[in-house]
């Protein structure tokens, strides 16, 4: 049986929100989607321009309810989108990796060319069926938290912005949320649009 969990979120750090959360549990695992809303600033979009390539993290925790002692979290969930401007071909290259840069270097699960950075960021702002648990993980009958976190990754700056860029807001692209999970089972579905998820997943898995 699949299960679907849902919150919204309201406004985050610096005109950055979580518009929409959305987690599902199968018999596979817990599946997180998201839509992440932001604007570059002039500032950084210029220095994408100028070949300075940007990376925007994204993590979930989830914790298992303790009644007798802090919430223990249970799993952990990293992704990296790569965002960097190509001056040759005038296009926008886009690599997802999937878990921190320190730890997976600079190998990519997903790689794409954008015509424009609007199409770029649309990709990055857009959670589908990101896989942040085993099932094995998620007690169906126990209370569950989950920390959402998105942020523009100013450590992966050269030195000289790390030490221009910190404290500005120009370059506070950051917002998180946490909420429960309350499991719903799924009723009166369609047949047919039961598959429709996953075949959506196939082809935005990576996004």
């Amino acid at each position: 049986m699949t299960c679907t969990l849902m919150v919204f979120a309201g406004h985050g750090a610096w005109a950055t929100e979580i518009t929409q959360l959305k987690m599902e549990r199968s018999d596979e695992g817990v599946y997180l989607s998201a839509t992440v809303k932001f604007d570059l600033s002039p500032v950084v979009e210029d220095a994408l321009l100028k070949g300075i390539p940007m990376f925007f993290v994204a993590e979930a925790d989830i914790y298992r309810g303790r009644w007798y002692w802090y919430d223990k979290r249970v799993t952990t969930a990293t992704r990296t989108a790569r965002l960097a401007y190509q001056p040759l071909t005038r296009r926008w290259r886009l690599n997802v990796l999937p878990g921190a840069i320190s730890v997976t270097g600079l190998r990519a699960a997903f790689s794409q060319n954008y015509d424009t950075l609007d199409d770029a960021i649309a990709s990055i702002q857009r959670f589908s069926r990101w896989r942040i648990a085993d099932a094995s993980e998620v007690d169906a009958d126990v209370r569950h938290n989950v920390d959402f976190r998105f942020r523009l990754d100013l450590s992966q700056l050269p030195r000289p912005f790390q030490i221009g860029v910190a404290g500005q807001k120009d370059w506070a692209i950051a917002v998180e949320t946490n909420r429960e999970l309350v499991a719903e089972p799924i009723r009166d579905m369609p047949k047919d649009a039961a598959k429709e998820p996953a075949k959506e997943s196939a082809k935005e898995a990576v996004k």
